[in-house]
Formats: structure tokens, sequence, C-alpha cells
């Protein structure tokens, strides 16, 4: 029983890192390598850890090889754009110009029906309303609508508007004050427990969520039954 413990916590973290080495994707996101490269290493870590015969060492090897030859083509890839079309692939254009590339979906197996329901997915009925529609790597479909059909923003009617978009920085999660983010933002622990007290809380671990952006505005949500 220790030994399948031991075996599976390894495993585990041996995985969970090679995961953080392809970078910060959703499944739905992954490049066909790197697909790939989590199947095999998802099979791989099953066999040492339903067979007890099998050395632990027979198994973490073949994952560490797959995990550097994953990163090695990354790097390869990074410098040459040439591998990294024949690695990745390149993105399609399924509609150029408001025109269906037959050609082109019937390359890459893509229906009609799965572009059309992209298209809906999108808030788009009408193809020919569409520019481009490009199908990345990941599987994703990247649309541009005609000029003609996309909303006017506010440069287009030549108005003048305030930037007031601003990165919110998180200053209570869950009770817990993130000291690292109150110094980012140049303040401190008793302007905190003033801006609590003003709110009518008396400590952190009553908030759920705090949050200060470049605009000084707050945002504080009180944990359920606090008030």
């Amino acid at each position: 029983m220790a030994t399948a413990l031991f075996r599976t916590i390894i495993l585990y973290f041996l995985i969970m890192a090679g995961l953080r080495l392809m970078g910060k994707r959703q499944i739905g996101e992954l490049e066909p390598s790197e697909l790939v490269l989590t199947m095999m290493v998802s099979d791989l870590a099953t066999v040492p850890m339903q067979d007890f015969g099998i050395p632990l060492l027979n198994g973490l090897i073949p994952i560490l090889c797959l995990l550097s030859l994953s990163m090695l083509l990354s790097l390869l890839s990074l410098k040459s754009l040439r591998l990294r079309g024949l690695i990745c692939g390149k993105p399609t254009i399924l509609i150029r110009e408001g025109h269906i590339q037959q050609a082109a979906m019937r390359q890459n197996r893509f229906t009609l029906d799965e572009l059309l329901e992209e298209l809906r997915g999108q808030g788009i009925s009408d193809p020919t309303t569409v520019k481009y529609a490009v199908l990345e790597n990941s599987g994703q479909l990247s649309i541009l609508l005609r000029a003609d059909q996309q909303p006017i923003t506010p440069a287009q009617l030549n108005k003048l508007v305030e930037d007031d978009v601003f990165l919110p920085i998180v200053l209570i999660n869950d009770g817990l004050v993130i000291h690292q983010n109150l110094r980012k933002c140049g303040r401190d622990v008793k302007w905190l427990e003033k801006e609590l007290a003003d709110r009518h809380l008396r400590a952190p671990s009553e908030v759920f969520l705090m949050t200060l952006d470049q605009g000084d505005h707050i945002l504080c949500i009180p944990k359920e039954g606090q008030s």
C-alpha cells in the first residue's frame, strides 16, 4: 500500500511539472504535439502505478525523455519558422471577404455545420458579413467582421473617452491579506484597516474579496453572513 502511494505521488508531481512546462493552456487549446505528449505521458504513468513488478525508474525515464524532447522542440521552434510550421501547423483561412473557402474546409476536414455553429456562437448568422475567419492551430475559429458590420467605437465618432479600464489587484482573498500586493499598491496595513472600518468590517477574515485598481477604485465583498 505504501509503495503504491509513494509511486502515485512521485508520478503525480512529475506529470504536473511537465504540464507546467507546456505553459498555461486549456485542453482545447493544446497544439497537436502537446496533445500527443499529454496522452503519451498519461499512458506511461499508469504502467508503474498498476504493475509493482516494474521498477519505478523504468516508468520515469520515458516520461523524462518525452518532456525533454518537448522542451527541445519548443526551443527550436522559437528559432525556426519552418520547424514551427511543421510541428504546430499553420492557421487556415476558411472565410475570405465573405466567401467560404471550400477547398480549405475539405483539407482541414471542417464541416459546414461546424463552421455555422462557430459563427452562431459569436453571434453571426450570415457568413457574408465576415471578412476573415481563420482556423487557428488550437482548433479555435478567429473571426474578423467586415468594416460595416463592426460596432462603432468612440474613436470613430471622434469622441474623447477617458481611459477608465484598469487591472484590479487583489488585496484580500477569502479572508487572507496579500501583503505583497498591498505593498505594490503603495498601501500599508493601517490603510487597509481604515478602509475595512469604513465598511463596518472588523478584520480581513470577514472579507471574501477586496481589490484596488490604478484609479483607486475599491471593490470589497464581505463574506456571507457579514455586513
